[in-house]
């Protein structure tokens, strides 16, 4: 990367490419999005950070840093669901997958497929579109037969020819076929992996090495040994010349090799590719390949004839399989430990974010809430009615009753007021000022009709049977209504203020009314009982 500062669209184009490809190179990859990373924080874009924070969380993840990649990819998920950025949404679903793949749980890998898929839009990259669609197949795949799989793969195949995705679309033919053979279907993998040779072809690709081994794999299991023998040598060369920089995978290579080799005879020229494979998975601790080379080193004492050392082979590859599930249920439980925690971290928060923005004596919400919500919804609507509502002669209640009874008091104006609102204007709310004053926020409603709406809640508390908890005392509420395009320019503060000024003329008027209109401008209109005080 260029150390020279790059501006928005530049580094989101750089995004892009690092995002939409095929990755070869986990390491350099990674590097590279930590850069791009470092960029976005110079910009001080939050959409770009969090773009290049899930690139360098998806390589983290390919490098067996589970438990790390996982918080992060959660928690950049929350952002995009939180932000509404469909496309980010999009990615850290199929991110997502990838972390309950490596769980061990398929059918959370496919729900997450799905979203990737159903939130793909016109903004979806070509490369998405294919991409997304191929690891919901992929997931078909792992949840059940390949015949609920195959139709999904198929239409894959058919888009990435349609947006010209060539080399994605050796991705999707090399999986297609690994998916065929490792569920028993060699006949049909042989199909798909004779396209995907047939596309290479086309276009002038050289398969890599890891298409290589999917090809020799299904020759194989067709009895096709020569012709695996020359796919491998093919696919070991092209692993020498810098084709992957994986060098776990030639471990993997000399096996397959070492099964052609068997399959023509050449037993010794097969133990010593096997003898090779067995001698990278010690040093490197390949736990799942030593597995599979315990199974072909008792194959090749069979095809010897020393079926006692074939015997006593198999036992070591039975032993060595349980020990590697073992080890994998563990890792498994691990990550999904590491998952439920972030969850739980998150809802926690949410939890903690909810309760403040709550009043703890009412339970509604609170000046915190309005002064966060509030600005929002005055841009937005210009019919937008909003209400101050006060306990009259609250300070006697106080005074006469007691402070708790006084609380009483107004925990139940409070639900009064809410359950109120919810019949006249279900998108509003309603919160607690401070002391025995309330907001009240009609969307939607013109000012005359909230004035009537608010005047029958009114009402509603003048006439509630309040003996249980004020004795004799009365309790009623005096409210003041302005609609926030009474304002030049529209503000919570001016909308407030104007709801502040006719709750002070309802309070001169005699109480236990509802006013609206602005003061400055025409004589408030009044709504009260009959011989009110």
């Amino acid at each position: 990367m260029d150390e020279g500062a790059l501006g928005p669209a530049e580094l989101s184009a750089a995004l892009e490419t690092l995002e939409d490809q095929i990755v070869l190179n986990i390491e350099a990859c990674h590097a590279t999005a930590v850069e791009l990373e470092r960029h976005a924080t110079a910009l001080g874009d939050e959409r770009l950070l969090v773009r290049a924070r899930l690139c360098a969380a998806g390589m983290l993840l390919r490098t067996g840093e589970t438990a790390t990649a996982a918080r992060q990819i959660h928690a950049l998920h929350q952002w995009a669901v939180t932000h509404g950025d469909r496309r980010l949404q999009s990615r850290t679903h199929m991110a997502c997958g990838n972390v309950q793949r490596l769980a061990g749980d398929a059918a959370k890998m496919l729900e997450h497929a799905l979203s990737a898929v159903e939130l793909l839009d016109e903004t979806a990259t070509p490369y998405m579109q294919v991409a997304h669609r191929l690891r919901l197949a992929e997931s078909l795949a792992l949840n059940g037969p390949v015949d609920a799989a195959r139709p999904r793969f198929h239409q894959t195949e058919q888009l990435a020819r349609e947006l010209e995705q060539w080399e994605l679309l050796t991705v999707v033919l090399n999986n297609w076929a690994y998916v065929e053979y490792t569920g028993g279907e060699f006949a049909r993998a042989e199909q798909v992996a004779g396209r995907l040779l047939a596309h290479a072809a086309a276009h002038g690709f050289d398969l890599d090495p890891t298409a290589l081994d999917t090809i020799g794999g299904i020759q194989i299991e067709n009895g096709q040994y020569a012709e695996a023998e020359q796919t491998m040598r093919l696919c070991i060369a092209r692993y020498h010349a810098g084709y992957s920089d994986d060098a776990d995978d030639m471990a993997e290579y000399l096996l397959t090799l070492a099964r052609a080799l068997r399959g023509l005879g050449e037993l010794d020229q097969a133990q010593a590719s096997v003898d090779s494979s067995r001698d990278l998975c010690t040093e490197r601790n390949l736990a799942e390949v030593m597995v599979r080379v315990h199974q072909e080193q008792a194959e090749l004492h069979a095809a010897r004839g020393d079926f006692g050392a074939a015997f006593a082979e198999q036992k070591v590859f039975f032993e060595a399989r349980e020990n590697l599930r073992s080890q994998q249920r563990e890792a498994q439980a691990q990550t999904r430990q590491v998952m439920f925690e972030t969850a739980e971290a998150r809802q926690e928060a949410e939890q903690f974010r909810e309760q403040a923005r709550r009043d703890p004596l009412t339970g509604l919400r609170n000046r915190r809430y309005v002064d966060e919500e509030l600005p929002g919804l005055v841009a937005a609507d210009p019919d937008l009615v909003v209400a101050i509502a006060d306990v009259d002669h609250f300070k006697r209640i106080n005074d006469t009753l007691s402070h708790d009874a006084g609380d009483q008091v107004l925990v139940r104006v409070a639900a009064l007021l809410d359950s109120g609102l919810a019949r006249v204007s279900p998108g509003g709310f309603v919160a607690r000022l401070g002391g025995e004053e309330f907001l009240l926020v009609l969307p939607a409603t013109r000012v005359g009709a909230a004035t009537e709406h608010l005047d029958g809640i009114r009402r509603a508390i003048g006439d509630h049977d309040w003996r249980d908890i004020a004795a004799d005392l009365p309790v009623t509420v005096s409210i003041g209504v302005a609609g926030v395009n009474e304002s030049t320019p529209r503000s919570q503060g001016a909308a407030l203020s104007t709801a502040d000024r006719n709750l002070y003329a309802a309070k001169r008027a005699g109480r236990n009314r509802v006013v609206a209109g602005t003061p400055r401008e025409r004589r408030p209109r009044a709504y009260r009982d009959r011989g009110a005080t």
